[in-house]
């Protein structure tokens, strides 16, 4: 690989006041028509924690994958549906044999109900995750796509593509996703900018340069979805193709394109952000849910749970944000639990779950809403598997207070990917719930009314750890109030 290239911050009002209009025509209604009158596949996201479902509503998502389960489901009318693996809390050899063993299920499930099939690895966390293992894992299953696009663009999230470049939007500028926090991950940690460079990055080898391919904003918004078809068309099969995206109905763009192009026989396999899915979809937006249209019960009986394990910067940020406004004020109780005590040893995790356990069912009884935080130093391994240890043990510490409070929440909110992943599936035994809809922009809402669920019914918020302004999570909890 060359060397990686390196890019500048840039202002977003001016860099957005460069590129050409935005396509004139909604590009969403003709989704629609080809939707409605094509033979279009199923699809099936296989998400790597559970952030992916942001811009849905009205789809389910399950937690389990076996083959009656995935039958019930394809047997309904929808267009799609999420499967949950929380692959990226997974080591790699671990997290392909789920992603096999859920692939051969589906396609099994597939198959038995007459149903194609078109597979996406939802996995886009700004760039981390188990890429290309996913992707490969996939083809190896249902064979080899004409080519993987790779599509992270999400407005909500303040994350676009530029001339190859994926940016992240930090105030009135976009910084290059290789400079952000996020590129310093850990177990994901990645250097390019550029998703070309991003590509060969993570799997040196496999795409030559030439096998790289852009979709850019003017191919989109100067040729609209005709001119994304032939650009498909052309590309020669087994390539990398990046879509440009920054704006919604660029997305809107592209996928009608792409419709139009597997309407004619191509077929792909997609590593995206939720952008692309809700668009594959035909799920348009709608505005977040107040909590009037939750009906929370007033007078209030108990508290509502706010579960934090998530370390990225915005989520800091976020509740330092909540508890500096709300901690004082008698709205909100705060429970710290110290990293330090939940890996010193088993017995230490034990006596740390068991305390905060009992405090957190003693604020909800009395009605406060309770905040259970980690503590905010970031403790990592020597390696990206001995960190990816530390997060499983923060983790399960994480489920099992929730699997051992019996007081009903007024409404839960699960900060962070992996930490909402294993509250909905461990914490709450979700096996499938429905997406409701949004509690803030790139926030979903989730709703389980399974009778072998625990706390069945209660809202339950799925907030990305990257997702939002600093006040986004305050102003959530006091909306509910």
């Amino acid at each position: 690989m060359t060397e990686i290239r390196q890019y500048p911050t840039i202002a977003r009002r001016d860099t957005f006041a460069q590129l050409p209009a935005e396509y004139s025509a909604d590009a969403q209604d003709q989704i629609t028509q080809i939707l409605t009158t094509s033979s279009i596949n199923r699809l099936v996201v296989l998400d790597d924690d559970p952030t992916g479902t942001q811009t849905c509503h009205n789809i389910s998502v399950l937690a389990v994958w076996d083959i009656p389960t995935l039958t019930t489901e394809f047997q309904t009318d929808s267009r799609g549906f999420f499967i949950l693996t929380n692959s990226r809390a997974l080591p790699p050899a671990e997290a392909e044999i789920l992603i096999r063993t859920i692939c051969e299920n589906v396609k099994a499930a597939a198959e038995q109900s007459g149903h194609g099939v078109d597979i996406v690895l939802r996995g886009d966390s700004t760039l981390r995750g188990h890429f290309p293992l996913e992707p490969d894992v996939a083809q190896s299953v249902f064979g080899p796509a004409d080519g993987l696009i790779l599509a992270p663009f999400f407005f909500q999230g303040g994350r676009f593509t530029i001339d190859d470049v994926h940016y992240v939007a930090e105030g009135d500028d976009l910084v290059p996703a290789g400079s952000t926090p996020f590129a310093q991950d850990a177990t994901f940690g990645y250097k390019s900018s550029n998703l070309r460079d991003y590509v060969q990055e993570k799997a040196p080898g496999k795409w030559r340069e030439e096998q790289i391919h852009s979709i850019t904003i003017k191919d989109i918004r100067l040729g609209g979805p005709q001119n994304v078809c032939e650009k498909l068309l052309q590309i020669p099969a087994n390539g990398a193709i990046i879509v440009n995206a920054a704006a919604e109905s660029d997305m809107h763009v592209f996928v009608a394109g792409l419709l139009l192009a597997e309407a004619k026989g191509k077929h792909f396999i997609y590593r995206t952000g939720a952008a692309f899915v809700s668009t594959r979809l035909e799920i348009r937006s709608k505005a977040p849910i107040s909590a009037s249209e939750l009906r929370l019960p007033s007078p209030r009986q108990t508290g509502g749970l706010i579960l934090a394990g998530s370390y990225v910067p915005k989520t800091t940020a976020q509740l330092k944000y909540l508890t500096e406004r709300l901690g004082s004020t008698g709205k909100l109780s705060i429970i710290e639990i110290q990293v330090d005590d939940l890996i010193s040893s088993p017995e230490s995790a034990s006596k740390t779950v068991k305390e905060v356990v009992e405090k957190t069912q003693e604020y909800l009884q009395s009605g406060q809403d309770t905040l259970v935080m980690t503590s905010r130093k970031l403790i990592t391994g020597s390696d990206e598997l001995s960190s990816l240890k530390i997060g499983s043990v923060i983790a399960e510490a994480l489920v099992k207070i929730l699997q051992r409070i019996e007081v009903r929440p007024r409404y839960i909110i699960a900060k962070g990917g992996i930490t909402s992943s294993d509250a909905a599936t461990k914490g709450l035994n979700f096996k499938r719930a429905t997406i409701v809809g949004q509690a803030a922009p790139g926030v979903p809402l989730w709703r389980c009314d399974e009778p072998t669920s625990r706390h069945r019914g209660a809202p339950f918020v799925v907030f990305p750890g990257n997702v939002g302004g600093e006040s986004t999570l305050c102003e959530l909890v006091e909306g509910w109030y």
